[in-house]
């Protein structure tokens, strides 16, 4: 090898180790402290809530409108509060406001300390649509080529990290209006779920949102 073109190859190794190091410095490590008091209190500083008011303490909320966030998996609860932070995938008039007063490492920070925190379980209400709701979510619809929720989701609703969010326990309204929006293209932050979301009826979201909520 010549050897102008060695040093300049050992030059730009050398380069390269030092750029990366200095990324790599620039994320730190999630800190669960500050995730839970930025979760619990806000910060009055920037106009941002106790997450606690909506999400419930914990991460276990208290109403069907907002999600339970306790357990999540940090990869998508980070995810998601990415996509509302800039709003072309998600958009909400609430969280996207929040979102975008938090900085990243404080978004790692809190989904860290919420993956840590553990969901209350949640029960199914409708009997009538228990049956629907469980051949949804453990067969899928061969005739429309709807899978299985659990060849993804898992058979307890656990989800897989980075890939795939806990669902089991959650609030039947709110899977509704995920469900719902996925298919109406509002929510774009999973093509995925919107291929199959569109394939359902209305009565066939409900069913199986409802089987979810008591899953665990």
């Amino acid at each position: 090898m010549n050897r102008k073109v060695w040093l300049l190859s050992v030059i730009w190794a050398l380069f390269s180790t030092v750029v990366f190091a200095v990324e790599e410095q620039k994320i730190a490590k999630p800190d669960l402290v500050k995730g839970e008091a930025l979760f619990n209190m806000g910060a009055s500083d920037r106009n941002i809530p106790a997450c606690t008011s909506c999400h419930g303490a914990g991460g276990n909320s208290a109403a069907a409108i907002n999600p339970t966030l306790a357990g999540q998996h940090a990869e998508y609860t980070i995810k998601q509060l990415m996509n509302f932070k800039v709003r072309t995938e998600r958009d909400h008039p609430v969280m996207s406001p929040y979102a975008r007063a938090l900085s990243d490492q404080e978004i790692r920070d809190m989904a860290a300390y919420l993956e840590k925190q553990v969901s209350k379980p949640g029960s199914a209400k409708n009997k009538a649509s228990i049956a629907l709701g469980q051949k949804i979510y453990r067969a899928g619809i061969a005739e429309k080529a709807v899978p299985a929720c659990a060849s993804c989701h898992g058979p307890a609703g656990a989800g897989i990290p980075i890939q795939y969010p806990r669902i089991g326990g959650q609030w039947a309204d709110y899977t509704v209006s995920q469900l719902s929006n996925f298919r109406s293209g509002e929510r774009k932050n999973s093509p995925q779920m919107h291929d199959i979301a569109i394939k359902l009826t209305d009565a066939e979201i409900k069913a199986v949102s409802d089987y979810i909520a008591g899953i665990r």
